[in-house]
């Protein structure tokens, strides 16, 4: 396994990270479990998961994938071979049975930090991420801003010093973003410089083949202020394992849930037959192509591989070995400029 530091803290996380956003609904607890034991087994030290999981997110079912890591940190006694991580979620309307509505203020941080370490057995984490933003912008694969002078917002401030309080306790190590924009890193950045706060280590975007849209101004945050991509979806939801083309698999993610629709247009479609037929002219799979890719950019700090086998899984974590020839990457760019960022 190969190792980088989260920001600019003495903390090495594994270039591959363990999500978990399917254990609870496409996985049970014993494939959990199951399924971190053997990413320890590949080295592998960082798990990804949020207090909203699993996903598709429900009432009946929220909460399950922290209890699961719980249950198994419990009988394993691992807590301190992992460098975990979890995430609160923003404002939706879609979440109103978590918190009676999730918002992003300081007691609605301090409430969430206390129920995700009690499923998850532990009484502290190493970071802590607010899922998306609390405020109008655009995130989960939409483009264009406009402006809503009608919105409500918590200020950056306000949850920025709550998650401070929360390092100076000892409930949280670190603490980073999800799904921000360009605007709500540095002006975060700035309120940490101005009012003494710790500074944010990472944020976890969607990054993939068919999403490069974070080397457009985050890129060059991660590598100037020292916060790292924590890359999400590196494989489009599935998308480019390639196993979609022309058919819908049984018991696939998007085959069982029609909610998913980020990569599915028909731009992406046919983006992932090119960029597999660039997989096949050089042989390799169409999944270690991708995620290699992933892993070798240099303002990713690790990547969050996700499965719902353990066939998957391997083959997943194989990825590590993967370098991709200047040939791979020359045709890599190839298909890019014709078919950029298909699915924003």
């Amino acid at each position: 396994m190969k190792f980088n530091k989260l920001g600019n803290t003495d903390i090495d996380v594994s270039l591959i990270c363990l999500g978990s956003m399917t254990w609870g609904q496409q996985n049970s607890e014993e494939d959990a479990h199951a399924q971190l034991d053997y990413a320890l087994s590949r080295g592998i030290n960082f798990i990804d998961t949020a207090e909203m999981y699993p996903v598709p997110p429900t009432k009946d079912t929220q909460g399950l994938t922290e209890s699961y890591i719980g249950t198994w940190l419990n009988k394993r006694g691992k807590r301190d071979d992992i460098i975990l991580a979890s995430k609160l979620a923003g404002p939706a309307d879609w979440l109103s049975h978590i918190r009676g509505g999730p918002r992003l203020t300081a007691d609605q941080i301090n409430q969430a930090i206390e129920t995700s370490l009690a499923r998850l057995q532990t009484d502290y984490l190493d970071l802590y991420q607010l899922h998306w933003p609390d405020r109008h912008t655009n995130y989960f694969g939409q483009l264009g801003y406009e402006e809503n002078n009608q919105e409500q917002q918590t200020p950056l401030d306000e949850s920025i010093k709550a998650l401070d309080d929360l390092i100076k306790a000892g409930k949280i190590r670190h603490w980073g973003f999800s799904n921000e924009t360009p605007w709500g890193v540095m002006k975060a950045l700035a309120i940490c410089e101005r009012d003494g706060f710790a500074k944010p280590v990472s944020i976890q975007n969607p990054y993939n083949l068919l999403n490069r849209s974070y080397e457009v101004g985050m890129a060059e945050i991660s590598h100037r202020e020292s916060v790292g991509l924590l890359a999400y979806s590196p494989l489009g939801f599935g998308m480019l394992t390639g196993k979609y083309i022309d058919r819908q698999p049984e018991k696939a993610r998007l085959t069982l849930f029609d909610r998913f629709t980020r990569y599915t247009n028909p731009e992406s479609v046919q983006a992932t037959k090119e960029y597999s037929e660039v997989a096949k002219r050089f042989g390799l799979s169409q999944t270690e192509m991708a995620l290699a890719f992933v892993n070798n950019q240099p303002f990713v700090t690790s990547n969050i591989i996700g499965a719902t086998t353990m066939e998957q899984l391997k083959e997943n974590i194989d990825s590590i070995d993967t370098v991709l020839s200047d040939d791979v990457l020359k045709a890599i760019s190839g298909v890019h400029q014709v078919h950029p960022n298909p699915a924003p």
